[in-house]
């Protein structure tokens, strides 16, 4: 079951449509949907979980804490919409569409993506980038 919930006020667009989506994401991954909580929080928020948890102090969009169990994807997701915003500025494109690639980007970490390395960002982001064609289409 895949959730939402705002520690900030914003409201996610199209909840259905993306839950939907997702679900069908992690089933072309061969992997089945466990539970997901997508939690909505400030620059500040998510970065007291980063220090507290990661020992990072540094401002991020996404941390992802990772449950899953065998092909069962589960986790809670941490989205900064503050970062999400700048990020979108930054990259010139839209709110929603820079929303959908980390929703999508935590998912696949959970799956067993990783971009530490350029290899690894290089197939991480053609991942995002199809499943983002996947979710316009």
């Amino acid at each position: 079951m895949i959730n939402y919930f705002s520690n900030n006020n914003f409201k996610l667009k199209n909840k259905q449509k993306i839950r939907n989506w997702l679900n069908k994401a992690i089933s072309m991954e061969n992997h089945v949907v466990g539970n997901i909580n997508y939690i909505f929080c400030s620059d500040e928020q998510l970065l007291e979980i980063n220090i507290k948890y990661l020992d990072h102090d540094y401002y991020t969009d996404i941390i992802t804490f990772d449950y899953k169990e065998n092909n069962r994807v589960s986790g809670d997701l941490y989205l900064s919409t503050d970062r999400i915003i700048d990020n979108a500025k930054l990259n010139n494109i839209s709110f929603d569409e820079e929303i959908i690639r980390v929703l999508i980007h935590g998912i696949l970490h959970i799956i067993g993506y990783n971009d530490k390395s350029p290899n690894e960002s290089k197939l991480m982001r053609a991942k995002e980038n199809f499943y983002i064609n996947l979710y316009k289409n």
